[in-house]
Order: C-alpha cells, then structure tokens, then sequence
C-alpha cells in the first residue's frame, strides 16, 4: 500500500489518498472502511444517452464518484473489495443520491475521508505501507492424497491451492497403482509451488504432514527439479523446511506455526508472534486463571486495576457498525498503551485470530493477579452479544 496523501485534523477529521498495491492491501482497505464514510474512487457507469432522432442507446464510461458507504462486501479468496452507496458530489453522469457499486481496483488511488481518524484505523495505515511487513511465509500441509498450499502474510492466511488424489491402498504383491497415483498427486503439489510461490518475496517454505508423507514429497520434489533442471527449486532449496502436523487440513497451520524449532526462524513475522501471544494465554489460564481474562466486563474491569499486560484482540471488532461499541474497544487499545502494556491486534483471517473470535475477540494476560470477577457474569455476556 502506497500513500500518496493524508491531511487530518488535531480534532481528527480529515482524510487520506493511498494506492493498493497488492491483493492484501485490499483486505487493509477493507478494515479501514466503515458505514458513513465518504469514498472517492475511479469506477465505471454504465450510460444511457439519447440521441437527436430519439434513439437511446447505452455506454460503459469511466468517471470518478463520491460515495457515502452504506455496504462493504469482501471477498477474501479473490481478494476483491465491493463498496455500495450514495453519490455525494454532483457529477455529469451520475445524479446527487443516487446508488452506484464501486469495486476497487489495484494500483488505482482512492481517497477515504471519515469524521474520525482513531489509534487503530491510523496504526492500520501505517502497518499496510510498512514495506517490511511484506515477508513471508508459504507452507505447504499435506497427507496422503490431500495437499493444502497457503501463503501465510502480515495480515491474512490465504488458501492458495488444494490438491486432491485418490490414492488406492497396497495390494497384496502389487504396490503398482499405489505408486503411480503417490508421484502424481506430488507432481500435483509440485506445481501449484511453482505456480503459487513467488521465492522472490517468501522466505521460509514451511511443509507439514503426519508421518513420513513431507520426507518422500521432498525427495520427489528435488529429485524432479534436478531431472527437469528446475533452476527457481533447486536455488531455493533452503528455504525448505520440514515440519511435523498432525494432518494435512488448514488447521494444522496453528500447531505448526507454534512448533519451537518454527517459531525461531520466524521470529520476526507477525503471524508467528499472534500464535505465541495466544499460546501463552493458553497457558495462563491453565497454571494462573487469576492472570488470564476474556470477555470485554472482565478485561475492562482488569483494565480499570492497570493490570493488562498483553492484551489480544480481534481486528474483527473494530469491524462493529455501532459506533459506540467500537468507540469502546479503542478506548480500550489507547488505555492499554497508556499504562505501558503491549496490544496484540488478531487478523481474523489467521487461524489464531478464528480462535480468538471463539474467546469473544478480546483476551488478556494480566501483570499481576486478581480475584475472581465471576460477580459479573451476566452483564460480561450482554456485552458480548
């Protein structure tokens, strides 16, 4: 994400201009845009226009509308970003309150203005346009006849590529068509690596199975890439690593993500450290359940003590339409940083994030010790709803 300008107020009105750069930019666009908020973007309209002797023929052109947000639709495979709602600026093709559809587009600026620029929409801004934050990871989580291929980034876990082969079972002296259905399910998987990985930007190649599965994948792989003369595979070999999973469905990504020997190499990309915050959390609340809360009562209540000292939270709550509700988690945010603690802001589309969302969205590891807070069970819950 570029961003071309920002002009924000000391009583944070204003708005910014940024460039999408890439498919994940979108999904960074799509945690900034709220309802009420104003969008200026290139689209495309369809015309009608009528000619001197009557007719009235259409034509697609391409203007620039400002829109107040009504709907936001993503679509996270594809990575696209629609955004419905009125015009608010007269314009020659398009009357004053009318309804349009814009779909942003890459390497298209849009500007975005809001009456308020809060801690978490500008830490988002300034996480999108970080270059750094454009590592990552890709891994590769398989069993037998199943292969899941998922590039793991900053801010999002995207299913790249999934391979499914029936492999028949070993016969009894005849290991033949069990053989041959193995080396083309691996040819399979060996593709979509090269069609989906681009080794320029990833830097670590995590594949995961149960058993023995990822040792005969790898041996295939390299054993190909030298008989192919595959020079994109052979010059990556290290970045290669092998991984032990439970199973070969997406879900396995968490517990390979928290592998020790994994978590060390990469230490510095964010998806690691969410898995690590959550893991201690875990933890926590197994050995000192007065140091580990969740549910928003309980954490405000902690909050209020300055007893946070890591606090998870679900970027999927900033996503709230009520304004008031999501006033208070960013109060929430600024108060834990005032009083020195760190935030943990979960991307949803994370494996760890979906198992944050199932712990209310927002959890945190306490300094020190408090007492039960079980007394307000039930307001904890009418918040949550």
């Amino acid at each position: 994400m570029k961003l071309l300008h920002k002009d924000i107020e000391k009583d944070n009105l204003g708005q910014v201009t940024l460039i999408p750069e890439e498919a994940e930019d979108m999904w960074h666009t799509y945690n900034l845009l709220q309802v009420g908020d104003s969008l200026r973007a290139s689209t495309i309209r369809k015309v009608q226009t009528e000619s001197s002797t009557g007719s009235v023929g259409s034509s697609r052109v391409r203007t620039t509308l400002t829109l107040c947000v009504e709907t936001i639709d993503f679509d996270s495979q594809a990575c696209q970003l629609r955004v419905k709602g009125t015009n608010i600026q007269e314009n020659q093709y398009v009357k004053m309150g009318a309804y349009h559809t814009i779909e942003l587009e890459l390497n298209r600026k849009f500007t975005l203005a809001k009456k308020v620029w809060d801690s978490v929409v500008l830490d988002r801004i300034e996480q999108a346009c970080d270059p750094a934050q454009k590592a990552d990871v890709a891994a590769v989580v398989m069993q037998e006849g199943l292969a899941n291929l998922v590039l793991v980034t900053p801010a999002m876990t995207l299913l790249r590529a999934k391979v499914e082969v029936t492999i028949p079972r070993k016969r009894k002296g005849s290991c033949a068509q069990h053989d041959k259905a193995l080396e083309r399910f691996y040819e399979a998987v060996m593709q979509g690596i090269l069609r989906h990985i681009n080794f320029d930007v990833v830097k670590c190649v995590l594949v995961a199975s149960p058993g023995f599965v990822k040792d005969q994948f790898i041996s295939y792989l390299f054993r190909e890439a030298v008989r192919q003369d595959c020079k994109v595979l052979l010059e990556n070999k290290p970045k290669f690593m092998l991984v032990h999973s439970s199973s070969g469905h997406k879900y396995s990504l968490k517990e390979i993500l928290a592998d020790p020997a994994v978590t060390s190499r990469l230490s510095d990309t964010k998806a690691a450290g969410e898995v690590k915050a959550l893991q201690d959390f875990y933890k926590m609340l197994q050995h000192e359940p007065d140091r580990a809360f969740y549910g928003l009562a309980h954490v405000e209540k902690a909050n209020e003590a300055m007893a946070i000292d890591i606090l998870l939270i679900s970027d999927e709550l900033f996503r709230h339409q009520d304004v008031a509700t999501r006033g208070r988690y960013v109060k929430l945010v600024d108060s834990v940083r005032d009083n020195a603690g760190t935030v943990r802001i979960f991307s949803s589309l994370h494996v760890s994030g979906e198992q944050l969302n199932q712990l209310s969205g927002v959890a945190g590891i306490l300094r020190f010790p408090i007492a039960d807070l079980s007394e307000p069970e039930d307001d904890s819950s009418s918040d949550e709803e």
